[in-house]
């Protein structure tokens, strides 16, 4: 796509956030869509530590691993305290709603290991249920969150094939 194109895209999607989705849905679509992105990120960052491949590398505090659920928990509380003691424009914020996704998907990622206390992150049981189910849900919950856009883009589809 050309430049002027893309920017007319990026406008048109822009104006289908703000006209077509109440707040509430806005809210949905960007808390799955920080999970959804997070999930992804988080997944191929610890491939890229475990392979040794990367400028990734654990994050510890002398010989202790903190792992990646601890900033999931501290962002969601810091959402919790926003919804506690905000503001409803503060609580509406999409900032809110995406630290909220992405805390969660930190979390959600090493359920395994929360569960039984082991770290089973590398192992069948851990990974593959977490992999397939938390991908499904964040995939799942991003479409349908997005709809109301995606049908909003698809009724407008030949009105900017005309505008080209």
């Amino acid at each position: 796509m050309d430049t002027p194109g893309v920017a007319a895209l990026n406008r048109e999607i822009h104006a289908a956030y703000l006209e077509e989705l109440t707040p509430a849905e806005r809210s949905a679509l960007m808390s799955w869509t920080g999970f959804s992105a997070t999930f992804a990120a988080v997944r191929a960052i610890t491939y890229s530590i475990r392979s040794g491949k990367g400028p990734f590398h654990n994050v510890s505090a002398g010989s202790t691993h903190l792992h990646h659920y601890l900033w999931g928990i501290a962002m969601v509380s810091g959402v919790g305290a926003v919804a506690v003691h905000g503001t409803e424009e503060n609580r509406r914020h999409p900032g809110v709603a995406l630290g909220y996704g992405t805390g969660l998907a930190l979390i959600v990622d090493e359920f395994a290991l929360l569960l039984d206390l082991k770290d089973v992150y590398w192992a069948k049981q851990g990974r593959l249920s977490v992999d397939v189910g938390v991908g499904g849900i964040a995939v799942g919950g991003t479409v349908l969150a997005a709809l109301p856009i995606l049908k909003r883009l698809v009724q407008n589809r030949p009105s900017r094939a005309r505008n080209r």
